[in-house]
């Protein structure tokens, strides 16, 4: 072979070996590839005291089992401590008159194969004549890897109303119960019942935003027997009522679940 065709051949060897050494993996090595595992959560109690400010936010330790859950839980919070955070910030560097305050506690309140239920309940104080109330209910299906929902839970079209119906008559009865043994009567009996009927009327509107926070009670076979609706204060009633709950009976939702939970629920 002439020198020169000779020299030409080993330079194209040498670019296609380089372009080879540049070029992207095939296609099956990359979909075979594994993609890098999400970073485990800890779920660390904390206490934190300053001349501004205090911070305690305690965790179930059964809740650690749960990836996805401990990692829901962990970004509330993280959420409610940024709040508190960005109030302190905003103190300029001004002591308050009384420290600001966040208490958050978790507590596990379900913990079955099929079922696993934490309570989020706490205050966070950032002035003011009261803390702002803190209350959260986190349902989790570890078969499914997924957290319950009120969208997910109901769908038939009237099945708020069916809920909102059954929620309103207990409430409605709590508040009357409540007035019997305060021995409220005449005028003031009458405006107090307007006055929480509009607010229980109001807030138990039949729409998912209302009943999402909830909690599902279950029965010795692990079955859920009713939901416990959970409702703040502020939303069916004063400050001063504090956290209202109704229970809703598995017979009184089955009819309006959605098909894929039905089975959670005593005879569904």
């Amino acid at each position: 072979m002439p020198r020169a065709r000779l020299a030409a051949a080993v330079l194209l060897a040498v670019l296609a070996s380089a372009c080879d050494r540049g070029r992207a993996p095939p296609a099956q090595d990359a979909a075979t590839s594994t993609p890098p595992a999400a970073a485990p959560v800890v779920l660390a109690d904390v206490v934190e005291t300053t001349p501004n400010y205090i911070v305690g936010i305690s965790y179930p330790k059964s809740a650690a089992k749960y990836p996805e859950l401990a990692r829901a839980l962990q970004a509330y919070a993280d959420a409610a401590r940024g709040e508190l955070m960005q109030a302190v910030q905003g103190l300029g560097g001004q002591k308050p008159t009384a420290p600001y305050d966040l208490s958050l506690q978790f507590t596990g309140l379900v913990d079955t194969p099929g079922i696993v239920v934490v309570a989020a309940d706490g205050s966070s104080y950032t002035g003011g004549a009261h803390g702002n109330p803190l209350v959260e209910r986190f349902t989790w299906l570890p078969d499914r890897n997924e957290r319950l929902t009120a969208e997910k839970l109901v769908v038939a079209p009237d099945g708020w109303q069916v809920v909102a119906d059954a929620a309103r008559e207990q409430l409605m009865t709590g508040l009357a119960q409540r007035l019997d043994a305060d021995a409220v009567e005449g005028p003031d009996r009458a405006a107090m019942l307007e006055n929480g009927s509009r607010m229980i009327a109001d807030g138990t509107a039949p729409k998912a935003a209302n009943f999402a926070r909830f909690e599902p009670v279950v029965d010795a076979d692990g079955r859920i027997r009713a939901l416990r609706f959970v409702f703040p204060p502020y939303q069916v009633g004063p400050y001063s009522d504090g956290t209202r709950t109704a229970d809703v009976p598995a017979a009184v939702l089955l009819p309006v679940l959605a098909p894929e939970y039905r089975r959670l629920f005593r005879g569904g």
